[in-house]
């Protein structure tokens, strides 16, 4: 058990974690489960650790320098490829915010009815204002207690009946074959997994945490190594709880849909209605109430983060100042609030489309998946330069997982591909 002391220490990592099973997350681990029962079960085990290290490499740039990735990349790299980046981040962002905001509308019209667009307004409308109206460390605080939304899928795995001899055997020895379909979706759990939107914005969160440290303190700017030491420990912690907890939950999902969904033939998810239908075990005729719930509650999370961490990206890019805690009614952030702004406002109109809410959840983690990867390699060189991180370079464990994760992101796209 985690104490409440000890819980709220834990922020960034926790935060970026729960963000990580956002709408599109649910529905990639819903129709991996649903299309290949427990054989897609490995994929989340084995991004665990490639996940954890790439988080706390994102998460140690930004405590060390005091910057967020973005002015990391456009102090060390040309600026073609600043641009390359940060305009790769808003197109997969800006499509993952549309989708994540359709999906909401859609779980509140499974719930009540009425009509999604209005819906997919009034939430964007509510993400925006969360951000722009709350201080940061009162907004963070209540982020932390929207995670708890997504318990709700590991009470199904204990209401159903598991085959738990062909889960060890599929989990060690997944039956798959070798089609473009299970490379398509491998990415998209990779993608949804290792996603460049809580690269940027884990890293500008710990960016944030050490400036409020400095404001509230005497003399800000001077840490003492031992400082450096216990707070790149508790980095650690919090981006390691984070990222269990994320992989722990996307587990769940795809166990129960592969538990219910596939079992009972529903091997391809096009509505959300289908998708809820993994939570009848336990919730019964409550079942879309509790679906509406998940998804809302991981969509109100996620949105502010993938719109948060574009408007960091931008903000670091163009040298304007970028920070939660700029308060518009004092002149402040206006560059800042107007990319984050522009980003819920075009995923909002992408709703009005004919793009189909569930084909776009899983299609944009495929495209987070193919970003990911020249993101990552940026990332490992700006964490092993000296001139940058100074005497806390990556080394040893940590830069050997770093470079894995990137390496296998790499050669799966690559794969996908391929088998086009």
């Amino acid at each position: 058990m985690v104490s409440a002391g000890r819980f709220s220490q834990l922020g960034p990592g926790l935060i970026t974690g729960a963000a990580d099973d956002d709408p599109s997350g649910i529905a990639t681990y819903s129709q991996a489960g649903a299309q290949f029962g427990y054989a897609m079960l490995w994929t989340v085990v084995f991004t665990l650790p490639l996940m954890a290290a790439i988080q706390l490499i994102s998460a140690r740039i930004g405590y060390v320098t005091r910057r967020g990735l973005a002015w990391n990349i456009k102090a060390g790299f040309p600026r073609p490829v600043v641009l390359l980046i940060v305009g790769m981040l808003l197109i997969a962002n800006g499509l993952n915010v549309a989708a994540d905001i359709a999906a909401m509308a859609q779980a509140l019209k499974l719930l009540i009815g009425g009509p999604a667009h209005l819906y997919a307004v009034g939430f964007g409308a509510l993400c925006l204002g969360l951000q722009i109206m709350l201080p940061y460390r009162v907004y963070v605080r209540w982020l932390k207690w929207l995670t708890l939304a997504l318990l709700a899928y590991v009470g199904v795995v204990f209401s159903v009946h598991i085959d738990w001899w062909k889960l060890a055997r599929d989990l060690v020895w997944p039956p798959l074959p070798a089609s473009h379909a299970v490379l398509v979706t491998i990415v998209a759990v990779f993608g949804t997994t290792i996603s460049p939107y809580l690269f940027f914005w884990q890293a500008a969160q710990e960016m944030e945490d050490v400036r409020a440290r400095d404001a509230d303190s005497n003399e800000p700017g001077t840490v003492s190594p031992s400082s450096v030491v216990s707070h790149l420990r508790r980095i650690r912690t919090d981006t390691i709880v984070g990222m269990s907890f994320s992989n722990l939950i996307a587990f769940f999902i795809m166990l129960s849909t592969g538990a219910t969904l596939h079992v009972a033939g529903i091997t391809t998810i096009e509505t959300s209605a289908q998708a809820a239908e993994a939570l009848r075990p336990i919730a019964g005729e409550l079942t879309f109430l509790l679906f509406s719930l998940g998804i809302i509650g991981t969509g109100l999370l996620a949105v502010p983060v993938l719109a948060g961490s574009a408007a960091y990206a931008v903000a670091e890019a163009a040298g304007w100042r970028g920070s939660l805690d700029l308060r518009l009614e004092k002149g402040e952030g206006f560059g800042f609030y107007g990319v984050l702004s522009a980003a819920t406002a075009g995923g909002v109109a992408l709703c009005f489309t004919s793009i189909d809410p569930v084909r776009a959840l899983f299609w944009s983690a495929v495209i987070n998946g193919v970003i990911a990867v020249p993101i990552m390699s940026v990332m490992m060189i700006i964490a092993a330069r000296p001139q940058t991180m100074g005497e806390h370079v990556i080394s040893g464990r940590l830069r050997w997982l770093g470079w894995a994760s990137t390496a296998v992101m790499g050669l799966t796209v690559a794969a996908m591909f391929a088998s086009a």
